[in-house]
């Protein structure tokens, strides 16, 4: 029964919207036989998070589709396989990107899994019904959160909330709807994960990397604050409503003041099932070949072991220097995060990231990591709420919670910086200096290139990408592409040509397909 499981796990389940169109495969369980039990139910659920997991999804290997994207990191290498990620971090993506299809493909395989299990789990039996409910409010959630991510990637979506088995049910469906149902969608389930009775607030150290009522309530917050930013209507009930699901995910943290965890504390792998700042993660396993992580060895150059004990031959993964020059003097982030170059050390040319390490006996020398990619943390909501009070108008309350990041940072109070001649030219008001502390405390987890769409309208972000020297920004790459377009992606052109009207292209990519 398992190996049939895996077949049909990973051989059925994994498609975007135009692979629906397949001939039957042998090893298919046809659905009413599928969910007969718990443990059929949970395993098709456990299939989601693996989908998630995947670094064309979520993964830790993921950040050409968010960090590449930004001002943070740039693929220096514009040349061969490279170049497909070159596209990313120049704003010269085209809708023929095999990378971006990938991406596409991945996160649709989670929707799709996720509306499997949604589908067909009350078809399965459950000693505890509760159980049953747990496990949907963990579909949904996934289901919804990949929602999230695509919807600020590529706007208007095909929105499926069903399991199609049969190629006119998915002809029928494959259109993009308006990214404002799909916004509601993304809400409805996140609202309705939450009432179920069976998710902890927290998971206990045996469930990390599964949803919980935290992580529900924090994406909640985060969807209606992105809402209000970027839809036209419903601006004050969006931003009340994202208030009050950020204040119930900080209310139940257990801890007191973020002060209290060190910051090298959220990344230390010994850590990574007990520390209290971390809300939602995706798990890798220390030592094994197959499902260890990468991401300590990958991020480190020649000639260093701060990350790993794996003789790297490369040069690491490359830090904008605008990145780096951001940092304030005494940020006691920065050394953690970031470090120059051994070829470099005096910093002023190529940085690397040492922000995620494993330089254990358990990661041996070929960097089997056991590094969980944190994907929500508390400081993540704090600077949630901190924005939510100054688009409220109420600053007082916001720079209380920009101090809690600050103090914990070594850094001087908001208030005491207004003091500082170059602090205030470079961030004039509360908005810019929240963005500033988003960009250095979240450095590298995938959050900026969303921050930029969210604090700045479209003018603003062309005058910031506009304004960055090429020699900040990777020396090859042009952030002076940018342009009205690159708010969202192309939709994959193999998509687009399903249905040219109900697959419509985004504007400012027609011309280059």
């Amino acid at each position: 029964m398992k190996k049939i499981f895996i077949l049909f796990i990973t051989g059925i389940i994994t498609f975007s919207c135009s692979d629906f169109l397949q001939e039957t495969n042998p090893n298919r369980i046809e659905l009413p036989n599928y969910f007969q039990t718990e443990m059929d139910a949970e395993r098709a659920v456990n299939a989601i998070y693996l989908a998630i997991r995947s670094n064309n999804a979520m993964g830790e290997g993921s950040w050409q589709f968010t960090e590449d994207r930004s001002d943070n990191v740039g693929t220096l290498d514009a040349q061969s396989n490279a170049g497909v990620q070159f596209e990313f971090t120049n704003f010269t993506l085209v809708s023929t990107n095999p990378n971006l299809r990938n991406h596409w493909n991945a996160l649709f395989t989670a929707i799709t899994r996720s509306n499997f299990v949604l589908d067909n789990i009350d078809n399965a039996r459950f000693a505890n019904e509760e159980n049953r409910e747990m496990l949907r409010a963990e579909a949904l959630f996934l289901r919804a959160y990949v929602y999230l991510h695509a919807v600020r990637k590529w706007g208007d979506l095909p929105l499926i909330t069903k399991y199609f088995v049969t190629i006119e049910d998915v002809t029928a469906n494959t259109f993009r709807e308006k990214k404002e149902l799909v916004y509601a969608q993304i809400v409805s389930d996140l609202t309705d994960a939450l009432k179920s009775t069976g998710l902890p607030n927290h998971q206990p150290a045996s469930g990390k990397g599964r949803a919980s009522k935290a992580a529900i309530n924090a994406v909640l917050g985060e969807t209606y604050l992105t809402m209000a930013a970027t839809l036209t209507e419903n601006r004050a009930q969006n931003l009340a409503q994202a208030k009050k699901y950020l204040e119930d995910a900080y209310n139940m943290r257990t801890f007191g003041d973020l002060k209290d965890i060190p910051y090298e504390d959220v990344f230390d792998v010994a850590q990574k099932n007990t520390n209290p700042e971390i809300i939602f993660q995706i798990r890798y396993i220390q030592g094994d070949q197959n499902h260890s992580s990468g991401i300590a060895r990958s991020t480190q150059p020649a000639n260093t072991n701060i990350n790993s004990l794996f003789n790297s031959t490369g040069t690491g993964t490359y830090v904008n220097l605008s990145l780096i020059k951001e940092y304030e003097v005494s940020d006691l982030r920065k050394a953690f995060s970031v470090q120059p170059q051994p070829t470099d050390p005096d910093g002023s040319g190529q940085w690397h990231i040492s922000k995620f390490r494993d330089a254990s006996a358990g990661a041996g020398v070929l960097g089997r990591g056991g590094n969980d990619y944190i994907l929500k943390r508390y400081a993540d909501v704090i600077l949630m709420l901190a924005e939510v009070h100054m688009l409220l108008g109420e600053d007082t309350q916001a720079i209380a919670y920009l101090d809690m990041v600050r103090e914990r940072a070594g850094l001087p109070g908001y208030a005491a910086m207004q003091s500082n001649a170059d602090y205030t030219a470079k961030y004039p008001t509360l908005k810019l200096a929240i963005l500033h502390e988003r960009r250095l405390e979240l450095a590298l987890e995938n959050h900026r290139w969303f921050d930029l769409l969210r604090f700045l309208n479209l003018a603003e972000l062309t005058a910031h990408y506009h304004s960055i020297d090429m020699s900040d920004y990777g020396g090859l790459a042009d952030p002076k592409n940018f342009g009205p377009k690159d708010i969202y992606y192309p939709i994959p052109f193999d998509e687009e040509k399903l249905d040219p009207v109900r697959m419509y292209q985004n504007p400012g990519y027609e011309a280059i397909n």
